[in-house]
């Protein structure tokens, strides 16, 4: 037969998988079409993918044949096509849509459980011009990429009912944690307003008083916890239900409002039996659920808190010789600012007159305060320990170094593992089902004879246990939780998706220089091997080096500096990383790198061949010169291990991780390093090339691998690894490519990242089993009457802090 809604793309004996082009990009549509077809017995699983629309249908064949499942996919569909509340059309994109795709992040307020994240996100996609639409409950963030503007989105966030705030800049960010404040004080305090009212309803209500003042007094009493204290549910409820939507807040309207209604009915027919404190214990043990939830939320997020403090609110700007306070917002770049002992440098820039030590630990994870002098960069946050002096600055708002991490620790936090997308599709189709389970029990016993009363607190019982904020807060929470505590360490988790990658890391690939090393190396050894003067040659050398960024450029630069040498100008710079620098300076040709490099350029080392070898042998860099083709001088450079090195290694070994070494560096000084911080697997004289090779061939292998490195030439490696982990010390193309950068570069904060992973995924395993162990159990206790309304708004509440309180856990030290 021929099929109008569908195309068949795989067929098989039990598996059809099947194109619909009603289904591309419309995931309610597909979350509906799984739920109608998994009503039937003879269909074992559905699986969709609505990004291209792609159903996949596991089946009996012996009780459903297959032309009669491709006729009933067919009518089904057809029928799904046709419902204009699920097309959802689209506005036509404004002339002001075109463009370069922008990025945005909202923080959202309002938001009360994991199906109005999901009702947001999916509110989002629906827009044709929106790219990426993610949205965190947890976090309380939205992040939006697309070809539409700032307010558009925002519109689209308010037509819903809750209140997007920007928080591009730190000090927007600051004022996003001052209502964040505010809104658990404001939980709090509707908590604690609705609790005095119900404990004594509660009260009332045992004793069941014949007054019918008493009576009166009940009502009065559930009035205010309700439509006061419970308002913004009941608002939130219906402003949902206007845009035919629904949330954890309808379910609780519709039991509370159900209770109270049922009781106000009775109280003026004078029946005897009332629920008024069931309806008021329905919202106030919600109210406390939300005010934990709150609290809870507050410290998964208090590294972002503490990041965003770090930046004055103020600064003191020169004009014209006079100083001013402004505030930080108020900066341009170019300003120039007075730094005195004990403040915080306002943003960043560079130090124009005076010098101090500044404090960077917050930034790099040193220790001891570094010296500035004049031309020296200073970064926002970092503190003035001993001078004053001023400074232009450089960068403000979101292009500060500052905001960059909090951006950094920011999308970590709101990334969606597996585990959570599991968990959100769960989430689409469940408040609707609990509200037709609902539904279903009060009819069944209504039908059975039983009286409208008992039916719907069976009724109202189902919606109140059927809580998914634990589904919802299960991963998001742990997330936060986890990228909070690596952030106060100096780990900085750049994509949320490493943070689970790391968990099954089973080989490490380390650069040495700046990695396992020091990254400070420093000239020892000069020999020259032309009668060209000393000065002359360090001269040339130091020209050629100056358009490298190399930590061994830095080491002959100071180097000749130090010998009074003056660099001079150079021409044509190339460089081949991993290899050497080449240039003309003072119109002669001069090249700087290793025996492999001069090899390639056509220059003879064979008189410095031994002396080159014991250098290597006793772990230092041998770095050859050429003048004019000809061998000039041989330097020798020292790095050496950090002191962390090799007790990072055995930790990694500890956590059954393989530890490899990859270095541009000789065989016999790499060899050497290996041997003291203990690895036994090296690879030397690697261009980047064979870097990203063998992060290849381990992969190949089936092994998830991690590169950790700190330089230019380490940047294809890092992209290319499962996780690249990159020195905070080191290039910022490095700290690009990576997805995990480890400020000071410690090594040890490896094992503890792979260690922390592991213990997140752990946490969210147990979260989710929880979350939906406790549902399995509560809604057929609701159904049977084993749960009174009371007592599943208790439950429900408590769920919910179960799973935050087992997230906090990955907070402790």
């Amino acid at each position: 037969m021929a099929h109008v809604h569908l195309r068949v793309a795989h067929l098989l004996s039990r598996r059809v998988r099947v194109i619909v082009p009603a289904l591309v990009r419309q995931p309610e549509r597909a979350y509906v079409l799984e739920i109608l077809l998994r009503k039937r017995p003879e269909i074992q699983a559905v699986r969709t993918v609505a990004e291209i629309g792609s159903v996949t249908v596991h089946f009996d064949p012996r009780r459903l044949p297959r032309e009669t499942l491709l006729s009933v996919l067919e009518t089904v569909i057809g029928n799904l096509a046709a419902r204009p509340a699920l097309a959802s059309p689209r506005r036509p994109a404004p002339p002001s849509s075109g463009g370069t795709p922008r990025q945005y992040a909202a923080a959202v307020e309002g938001m009360t459980c994991a199906s109005c994240a999901l009702l947001l996100e999916l509110t989002l996609r629906r827009d044709r011009r929106v790219e990426l639409a993610q949205v965190n409950f947890g976090a309380g963030t939205a992040v939006v990429r697309g070809r539409l503007s700032k307010e558009e989105v925002f519109e689209h966030i308010s037509q819903l009912g809750y209140t997007p705030r920007p928080m591009d800049t730190l000090a927007q960010r600051r004022l996003v944690v001052e209502r964040e404040k505010a809104a658990i004080r404001e939980a709090g305090r509707r908590f604690t307003s609705a609790a005095a009212w119900t404990l004594p309803l509660m009260a009332l209500g045992m004793a069941m008083p014949r007054s019918p003042y008493l009576r009166i007094l009940q009502a009065v009493l559930a009035t205010p916890v309700l439509f006061a204290s419970g308002r913004p549910i009941f608002e939130r409820a219906w402003s949902l239900a206007r845009r035919r939507h629904t949330n954890m807040d309808t379910l609780v309207a519709i039991g509370a409002g159900t209770a109270y209604a049922y009781s106000l009915e009775a109280l003026l027919r004078g029946a005897r039996h009332l629920y008024f404190e069931a309806a008021a214990a329905i919202v106030t043990f919600v109210l406390l659920g939300r005010f934990l939830e709150e609290q809870a939320r507050g410290k998964a997020g208090e590294a972002i808190r503490a990041l965003v403090e770090l930046q004055p609110q103020t600064a003191t700007r020169v004009r014209d010789g006079v100083e001013e306070v402004v505030t930080v917002e108020r900066l341009a770049v170019g300003d120039v600012l007075r730094v005195r002992p004990g403040e915080r440098v306002p943003t960043d820039g560079v130090v124009l007159d005076g010098d101090s030590y500044v404090d960077e630990s917050v930034i790099t994870g040193e220790s001891l305060p570094v010296a500035k002098k004049p031309g020296d960069r200073v970064t926002g946050g970092c503190i003035s320990v001993t001078g004053s002096f001023t400074q232009r600055v450089m960068a403000v708002g979101h292009d500060t170094v500052l905001a960059g991490i909090v951006r950094m620790v920011d999308e970590a936090q709101g990334a969606k593992l597996p585990a959570q997308r599991t968990a959100d599709r769960i989430v689409a189709v469940f408040v609707p089902a609990v509200m037709g389970i609902a539904g279903m029990t009060s009819v069944a016993r209504l039908g059975a004879g039983w009286s409208l009363r008992s039916a719907l607190t069976r009724g109202s019982a189902v919606l109140l246990i059927a809580c998914p904020c634990s589904l919802g807060l299960a991963t998001p929470t742990a997330i936060m939780a986890a990228t909070g505590r690596a952030a106060r360490h100096g780990i900085f988790i750049r994509r949320g998706a490493a943070l689970e990658t790391m968990a099954g890391q089973t080989a490490v690939v380390l650069d040495k220089t700046g990695t396992i090393t020091e990254g400070r190396p420093a000239v020892t050894d000069f020999v020259s091997f032309t009668r060209t003067p000393e000065a002359r040659v360090l001269a040339l050398i130091a020209g050629a080096e100056r358009g490298s960024e190399h930590y061994l450029a830095r080491a002959l630069a100071a180097f000749a500096s130090g010998r009074g040498a003056t660099p001079l100008p150079a021409t044509g710079f190339s460089a081949v990383p991993g290899s050497g620098v080449r240039a003309m300076v003072d119109d002669m040709a001069v090249c700087v790198g290793n025996s492999a490099w001069m090899a390639a350029n056509g220059v003879d080392c064979g008189a410095a061949r031994e002396y080159a070898r014991a250098l290597a042998s006793r772990g230092k860099t041998p770095v050859l010169a050429a003048i004019a083709g000809e061998l000039a001088a041989v330097l020798a450079v020292g790095d050496a291990p950090r002191s962390t090195s090799a007790a990072a290694v055995r930790h990694l070994r500890k956590l059954g991780v393989s530890v490899l070494m990859a270095t541009g560096d000789d065989e016999a000084v790499a060899r050497h390093v290996a041997a003291e911080v203990g690895i036994q697997d090296v690879v030397a004289q690697a261009t980047p090339e064979r870097k990203l090779r063998l992060i290849h061939e381990l992969r190949a292998r089936g092994q998830c691998v991690g590169m950790i490195g700190d330089g230019v030439n380490d940047a294809p490696a890092l992209a290319a690894a499962d996780v690249g982990f990159a020195v905070g010390t080191g290039t910022h193309v490095s700290i690009e490519a990576a997805s995990v950068t480890l400020v000071g570069g410690d090594l040890a904060k490896v094992g503890e990242a792979i260690a922390l992973s592991r213990a997140t995924l752990r946490v969210i395993r147990q979260n989710l089993f929880w979350a939906l162990g406790y549902n399995a159990l509560a809604i057929p206790s609701a159904i049977v009457g084993r749960l009174s309304p009371m007592v599943a708004s208790a439950a429900m509440a408590a769920s919910s802090v179960s799973v935050v309180a087992n997230s906090l856990r990955l907070t402790r030290d």
